[in-house]
Order: C-alpha cells, then structure tokens, then sequence
C-alpha cells in the first residue's frame, strides 16, 4: 500500500542542515537545544518542578496580565495547548495567532506579523512555523524573546526538554539537575521517520551531552545512508529488533505524510519491519520505556496495545509538557526565570 504514487524520479532529500544563527539576541528565547547549557537545563528543570508544585492562585501572580503571543503556522494539539495553559497557569494574558485565521492568510510576512504583535503589546511570542529558522528572524525582526515550537525540520527544544524531564522521572527519579555523566549506560532507540523530525533533531543534540547513546533507526527513505552526520553517542540501526533489543528507552515518531511529497514508502513493508507491536516489546525490550510525541497513527508506527500499555509514557510526556513550558514563559518573562 504506498503511501505515495507519485512516479517522478526524485532523489531522496537530504534532511535540513542545523540553522547557524545560534546567537540569543532577546535574554529569555529559546530557539535551538544547542544553545542551551547542561547548567540551563540544570536550572529550567527544578524550575518547573517548583511551578508545578507551586499554589496556583500564587503562580498566577507571577506573569498577571502580562502578554504573550502564540503565532502558529502549523497545526498543533499538545505543543500549542500546553503553551497556553502554562502562560495561563502563570497568570499571562495570551492570545492565538493561526495561518489560517489572520492576515497571514492574505500573505503577510513573518516579519510584519511580529512587528504588529509587538505594537500590540506581545512582550513575548511562541512560534511553530513551517520553514527551519523562521524563529531567529522572528527574534531579529522584532527584539522579543522568541520561544520555538518547531521550526521545519530543523528543531522543537521545549520537546526534547519534556522528553527528558520524562526519563529522569523513571531512570533517575529525584534528579532535577544534570550533568555529562546523568544518562550514561542508558540507550535511546529513536525509531521511524527521523529524515523529516524536529523531534528527532533536538533529541540528537541533547542526549549524548547527557552521556546517552542514541540509536538512530528506520528505513533508507526515511533515514538516508550518509545523510546524517553522526556523531559522538549518535549511531544507526537498520535493524528494529536489534535496536529495540538495547533500548532503555524507545520514542517512536508519527509518519509525516505531509512531508513525504516524492518519497516512495510502502506502509505494509514499514510496518513489518518497524512497528513497535506487543509481541515485538515483549520479546526485544520487555522493560523498555516507550514514548512517542505525538500525533500517534495507531496501527501504523505502533499498535494501540502498546500506545495504552503499562510501558507506554506518552500521555506522561503530555503532562510534562505544562510544567517545561511554564518554566520556559517564565524564563523568557523575567530574569533567569525569577518573577
């Protein structure tokens, strides 16, 4: 069953290369994993432990009424909801700016729809758009802290700190800091269509610094030979059941069929040899920590058995979610995230 039939003779592209505008010009965004230190994370973390635990009516005096813009090109669930209720949680006032219901939809440029936030009092802005570096311009362009859902395939950083938070629950519980050695002996099996994640990305650029080994795998299409430059703690597997058989930890990533335009991908022979099944986790990795971004294809890159089963920490990842990115709006808010 192909996912695409289209029979034009295209290469496989080449995933986007990192954006090198890793300067921070507004104190507080946050725009790339790489520009986070282990002593940021070290501080980002027990930050949000400490808002998660905090009285709400107390939390809520910590941004009151101050504004934050949430500017959304794509379509999201988790990212965009948890933004808002953690700006709300801290008692800023936020509003919604989508593709399709604003003036992007009459071809405003990024640049103009931030500088107009901005007039309007945005005193911070989340963004999701579709192109890789849309949030170091929207930073440039407009002098406010910038906090990064995704951009493109290039990066999705408040993910790959809510994938953490979520490990360190299960494999070093207590532990809200972190250093070289905090995951070192744990190995991450990152499991499907790593060409097109964001999620994938952040992830690859977080982990090892922790001392994790990640293991990249999937097919040649969506994880092309040489494509990658892999580095230390960053190797690949082609083989599912060979990598599901080291992994402490195994995040499966959605099919992006709408970054697949030219690709030729059977869904029947992906399944087969990458779904993550009951039988496959219990075989290859019966204590292994399964996590997923979401949106989950159930059925596709793994089974509602799994998604729903005792090893599954996905709808966990959603609820770390809130406090990483109460944490986050503080932090670009205030000073070091102190209110």
């Amino acid at each position: 069953m192909p996912l695409n039939t289209e029979t034009t003779d295209r290469p496989t592209p080449a995933p986007e290369e990192p954006v090198l505008l890793t300067e921070t010009r507004a104190a507080g965004s946050l725009l790339s994993v790489s520009g986070l230190t282990l002593e940021a994370v070290s501080e980002i973390l027990p930050l949000a432990t400490r808002l998660e635990k905090e009285d709400p009516l107390k939390r809520a005096e910590r941004l009151a009424k101050r504004r934050v813009a949430l500017l959304f090109y794509e379509s999201s669930t988790r990212t965009r909801t948890s933004f808002e209720l953690a700006a709300k949680g801290l008692g800023a006032d936020t509003t919604l700016v989508s593709a399709l219901s604003s003036s992007i939809e009459k071809g405003e440029t990024l640049k103009d729809t931030g500088l107009t936030l901005r007039a309007l009092g945005a005193e911070a802005i989340i963004l999701r758009h579709p192109s890789s570096g849309a949030p170091w311009l929207l930073e440039r362009e407009t002098g406010l802290p910038v906090l990064n859902a995704g951009d493109g395939m290039h990066e999705h950083p408040s993910q790959a700190l809510l994938d953490l938070r979520t490990m360190l629950a299960h494999l070093r519980p207590g532990r809200d800091t972190v250093t070289a050695e905090t995951l070192a002996g744990v190995t991450v099996a990152i499991t499907g269509d790593i060409l097109h994640s964001r999620v994938a990305r952040s992830n690859m650029l977080l982990l090892p610094r922790l001392g994790a080994r990640v293991i990249l795998c999937g097919p040649p299409q969506l994880l092309p030979a040489g494509a990658w430059r892999v580095g230390p703690g960053i190797e690949v597997e082609r083989d599912f059941n060979k990598a599901l058989a080291q992994a402490r930890v195994v995040m499966m990533l959605r099919i992006q069929a709408e970054r697949l335009a030219g690709l030729q991908l059977d869904l029947e022979e992906y399944k087969a040899g990458y779904q993550l099944t009951e039988a496959r986790l219990a075989e290859f990795a019966p204590e292994a920590l399964v996590m997923h971004p979401g949106p989950i294809v159930r059925g596709l890159e793994l089974t509602g058995e799994v998604a729903d089963g005792p090893q599954s920490l996905i709808l966990e990842q959603v609820h770390h979610g809130v406090a990483i990115r109460m944490a986050l709006v503080l932090r670009a808010l205030t000073e070091a995230g102190q209110a």
